[in-house]
């Protein structure tokens, strides 16, 4: 190999890490090792707080550990035989990658990548090692996209290359949450115009399965949140009803059926309450009515419903990053918000320093935000 190529160096940065359950991350020094083979190196422009991050961080997981997921930025080094992107390409994150080569990737029928799936160990997909370190001591990844930190290393297929005009601080939504809904309400339910839905929790991805029924055409988009303050907002992104179960004198799966004349045509569960997967499916019209469930419970994993809700033609699916190859697909969804076809800017309610990512996991705790973008150092 000739000495002119530049090889690329361990980087010292500054990463928000987490050392334990439930506490607060911890802005510290950590290296960043150079791109392995079919790697690339990024400098993180923004990262949005996703409400995975918060329930990993509270779980039991491995720690130390660097959290984030939800990100844009530009490449600054490569790894040996990446020929896809170059240094000063603008890419976006996935927590799930396509490699474009194994059975679920050649199906067309399918996102579940073998080769580069959703990463849980804390480690890269290629090596089962990680690329930073404190003091020479491994700090653990997340989804193998880590990016509280101000530079990550990631998989060539964890990376979407992205147009250079796209502004990397609006879009960073499409790598998980927004996505996530557009995509559940069309690739897995395909909502057809003129049909009756019902979403269970109106957080990001709720609303964006809100924002793609109301591009499909449904005639009757129902909102249920227990939180009241989410009413108006819901109606920007095409909610018509807004149900808040506690102002209910009866089970909500009732007064879905009553309104919507025997229930609705799709359900989504976007909480992440198996119980509630159970409702939606109760809310759901016999014959054709189809439950997608988005949400990853916290606790208890296990879905229980009554064998007569499938007999009488109900149809449950789940839905990881709403059906969407992520490489092949998501810079459609880029151009379409280019073009103004969707709505991202909407779902943002707080830009905030990368020095405040705490407040950040406040403002979620409480209810408080939609997205909010952290924006790195320039």
């Amino acid at each position: 190999m000739s000495s002119s190529i530049k090889q690329p160096n361990v980087i010292t940065c500054k990463a928000a890490v987490a050392w334990g359950a439930g506490e607060a991350l911890v802005m510290q020094e950590v290296e960043v090792s150079p791109p392995h083979p079919q790697e690339i190196r990024i400098k993180v422009v923004t990262t949005s707080l996703c409400r995975s991050d918060l329930s990993a961080l509270d779980s039991h997981a491995i720690f130390p550990r660097i959290f984030g997921h939800e990100a844009s930025g530009i490449v600054e080094s490569i790894g040996e035989g990446v020929t896809e992107f170059q240094e000063g390409d603008h890419v976006l994150t996935v927590f799930t990658g396509e490699c474009k080569t194994c059975r679920q990737c050649m199906s067309g029928k399918s996102n579940m990548c073998q080769v580069l799936g959703l990463e849980r160990r804390g480690v890269m997909h290629s090596d089962q090692g990680t690329r930073f370190s404190i003091n020479g001591k491994p700090v653990y990844h997340y989804c193998a996209v880590s990016s509280f930190s101000e530079y990550t290393v990631v998989h060539t297929g964890c990376a979407v290359k992205v147009s250079s005009a796209a502004p990397l601080e609006k879009i960073c939504l499409l790598s998980c949450g927004l996505a996530a809904g557009l995509g559940a309400a069309w690739n897995v339910a395909d909502i057809s115009k003129g049909s009756t839905v019902v979403i269970f929790g109106l957080g990001t991805v709720g609303l964006s399965v809100a924002q793609g029924a109301r591009i499909r055409g449904a005639s009757q988009i129902i909102g249920v949140d227990t939180n009241p303050e989410k009413c108006d907002k819901a109606k920007d992104f095409g909610i018509t009803e807004f149900i808040n179960p506690n102002d209910c004198n009866e089970p909500i799966q009732q007064v879905i059926k009553r309104i919507t004349d025997g229930g609705a045509d799709y359900s989504f569960e976007c909480i992440g309450d198996t119980g509630m997967i159970t409702t939606a499916l109760q809310s759901c019209c016999d014959g054709w009515g189809l439950t997608v469930t988005l949400g990853v419970p916290k606790v208890k994993p296990e879905v229980s419903a009554h064998y007569g809700l499938f007999l009488s033609g109900r149809t449950l699916k789940g839905s990881l990053f709403g059906g969407w190859k992520p490489k092949s697909d998501l810079p459609s969804l880029v151009d379409m918000y280019m073009n103004k076809e969707i709505q991202i800017d909407e779902f943002i309610t707080h830009n905030l320093p990368f020095e405040e990512i705490n407040k950040a996991f406040e403002l979620m705790r409480e209810g408080k935000c939609l997205r909010c973008v952290i924006h790195m150092p320039k």
